[in-house]
């Protein structure tokens, strides 16, 4: 196995690396994400060494020999050193041994072995150490079997998983992402140790918290994180909204659908067809608002009115709770969940121009992905009704083509503006103003000229006069 780990990192820059160390008499190892990606055949650009005592000297050195155009960026606080080089991102800290206190996951850091430094990692398939020096170069350290864990596809601490959780319980969510994202299985005595320590998590911040999410989300099948976080305790901690989409309520023998395990499945239907994180948020918080409306009506059944605006307005203290970004991401997401429920009326209705014009006014840009997102949310098991559903909607993006290229109607605003509405009639900015805009817009919309100025200014003089005002320049 040592030959055919030199010929993976036989490049120059871990010879350069392993060349410092030795002249520094320092036992230096590749370890951590780049050694699992190593044996994973993953490309990682980011490398981390250890070496038996100080990293930030052997960064140095290297560098020294690497020419003045490579910097050294120190953090005294965290006994790091980083430095770039031809597009890799390279970082060195000395072996060191960890320990905890029960209401934080700072360590205190002491100096340590390489088996001390091996032993605090979080996980057996990121315990591993490729040596980088001279005479052991693409030795491997690996007392936790983590390359068979690899051949296993498993998730396993190294030591006592309680106490690696309690410890530092960001490594739960980290266990549940890295399982995601490689498609592993997390060992029983791993997972079951998750599920005694969740209530840890606490003491995690927001910002981590959402930076795992974001991983989880961004990979190929989000919903195996998302089934892992209910299974676990954690989602009721950090997400009790989306856990309250899970199960179902039975009356006089109809039942609804799980909310859960439908936006899980339009989650990944989403995510095979979409990179954009924000979308795939959307799908994840498009029925949000159902356990808030869920309601049972004699004679009809189980009925969610309103449940695409309730949750839209839910959007924003999600956000703000789970420190999301509170920009046009937020408003992205709003807007998709507000505007899920549309296109599907269009199919059930006549799909009228008209109708059709207003929902690509209303998404603008983003309709596309709306698009996308309501297509996924058609999850019948009645497969007929499926595909009638589908073809309907083959019908709406014909004629948003259509309406595209007749009336050029991305981010469109009518050709009479709030402005112009206030100068001609002496107005200040108000109910009448409004009310003006509005109507103009809604008949615009419904004729076939909706970029007409003349027409739209008719408008705007007709619905004024109609309340009452008229031009300045018939005053005078």
């Amino acid at each position: 196995m040592t030959e055919d780990i030199r010929k993976k990192i036989d490049k120059p820059i871990f010879h350069a690396v392993g060349a410092a160390a030795d002249r520094l008499g320092r036992d230096c190892y590749a370890v951590g994400g780049y050694v699992r990606d190593l044996f994973l055949d993953r490309h990682s650009k980011d490398i981390d060494f250890v070496t038996v005592g100080s990293g930030i000297e052997v960064a140095r050195n290297l560098a020294e020999s690497l020419g003045k155009h490579v910097k050294v960026t120190v953090f005294k606080n965290f006994g790091t050193a980083q430095l770039h080089y031809k597009g890799e991102e390279l970082e060195f800290v000395g072996a060191r041994r960890e320990s905890y206190s029960h209401d934080s996951r700072k360590p205190i850091v002491e100096d340590g072995s390489l088996d001390d430094d091996l032993d605090r990692r979080d996980f057996t398939i990121n315990a591993m150490a490729i040596c980088v020096n001279g005479p052991r170069f693409g030795e491997l350290v690996d007392k936790f079997d983590g390359t068979g864990d690899l051949k296993r596809r498993l998730i396993r601490t190294p030591l006592d998983p309680d106490i690696t959780f309690s410890d530092d319980p960001l490594r739960m969510m980290r266990a549940i992402r890295f399982a995601t994202q490689l498609r592993f299985s997390i060992e029983y005595a791993t997972f079951e140790a998750i599920k005694r320590n969740a209530g840890r998590i606490k003491i995690i911040s927001r910002e981590r918290i959402y930076s795992e999410l974001t991983k989880i989300m961004e990979s190929e099948r989000p919903s195996i994180g998302w089934s892992m976080l209910l299974d676990s305790g954690l989602l009721e901690l950090i997400f009790p909204e989306f856990a309250a989409l899970r199960g179902t309520e039975t009356v006089n023998g109809r039942g609804h659908k799980d909310n859960f395990f439908h936006t899980l499945q339009v989650l990944d239907t989403v995510a095979s067809k979409s990179d954009n994180v924000w979308l795939r948020w959307s799908a994840l918080l498009h029925d949000i608002g159902k356990p808030a409306t869920k309601h049972w009506v004699d004679g009809v059944g189980w009925t969610f009115h309103n449940h695409n605006f309730i949750g839209a307005k839910m959007i924003r203290n999600i956000f703000r709770k789970m420190k999301f970004p509170l920009d046009d991401k937020l408003k992205y997401v709003e807007k998709m969940v507000e505007l899920h429920m549309r296109p599907i009326a269009l199919v059930e209705d006549t799909v009228t121009d008209s109708a059709i014009r207003r929902l690509m006014v209303d998404a603008g840009e983003d309709i596309e992905d709306l698009m996308i997102l309501c297509e996924a949310d058609i999850t019948s098991k009645n497969q007929e009704k499926v595909r009638r559903y589908l073809d309907n909607y083959v019908i709406v993006r014909d004629k948003i083509i259509d309406l595209e290229a007749r009336d050029k109607l991305r981010n469109w605003q009518p050709p009479v503006d709030g402005n112009m509405i206030m100068a001609t009639f002496g107005l200040s900015q108000g109910k009448a103003v409004g009310e003006i805009k509005t109507y103009v817009r809604e008949t615009l919309l419904n004729s076939d000229s909706p970029n007409d100025f003349d027409y739209a200014r008719r408008l705007m003089l007709e619905k004024g006069r109609e309340l009452g005002y008229e031009p300045i320049e018939n005053k005078l």
